[in-house]
């Protein structure tokens, strides 16, 4: 039987995914980055949005962790905790954080203004108090926020929050075991690949060697 297909006929293959896009592990936030968000968030009354990039920060969530929280897992009584736990969606295990007095703050004036109560999402989907904001609607925010100061939002994600805090953690104390727990992996060598440090290790060593 003769065959008929020919290299003319062959489907054609899909362009790649990631082509003409940049890929990797979006980099923290700066402190300075932190700050100038904060304050353009501030100023605009943005009360909502910041309480959000706050508790983001404070967290250490993913994206997917941030927008399903309700009130009652960082403000069941009407104010919020000083330590919250969630649990993880993609791992299904129990995280804790802390959350500063600023973020408090934050989050107590949104939730007031709001009249947000137990049992709502925080953070809730524009078709109604009874569905969570999409991951894909908070990704858009992030990349505002990065615009807003003079960023480039494709060179950052919500990954980025949810790195900033962590990595300023192992800078400062080294303690990769603390960090390990504060982003809830279950093995060391996934905060390593996380933090990147070993990339940024041989950097700083490489930095110090005058040829």
């Amino acid at each position: 039987m003769q065959n008929l297909e020919t290299p003319n006929d062959a489907a054609p293959k899909p362009a790649p995914w990631n082509k003409g896009k940049l890929v990797g592990p979006k980099p923290p936030l700066r402190p300075k980055h932190v700050w100038a968000i904060r304050t353009k968030l501030q100023l605009e009354g943005r009360t909502r949005d910041l309480a959000m990039f706050n508790l983001a920060i404070d967290s250490k969530l993913r994206g997917c962790d941030v927008v399903s929280l309700k009130v009652e897992d960082v403000a069941p009584h009407g104010q919020a905790l000083d330590r919250a736990t969630v649990r993880q969606r993609k791992t299904g295990q129990p995280v804790r954080f802390e959350l500063t007095e600023p973020t408090r703050e934050t989050i107590d004036h949104y939730i007031k203004l709001a009249g947000k109560r137990p049992g709502q999402f925080l953070f809730a989907s524009r078709n109604g108090c009874d569905q969570p904001m999409s991951s894909r609607h908070y990704a858009r925010l992030v990349s505002r926020w990065i615009a807003s100061i003079g960023l480039n939002p494709s060179l950052f994600g919500t990954h980025s929050l949810r790195r900033t805090k962590v990595t300023l953690i192992y800078r400062r104390t080294g303690n990769l075991r603390a960090v390990q727990l504060l982003l809830g992996h279950t093995k060391i060598e996934s905060t390593v690949r996380y933090l990147g440090i070993e990339v940024d290790d041989a950097l700083s060593i490489a930095e110090q060697v005058d040829v």
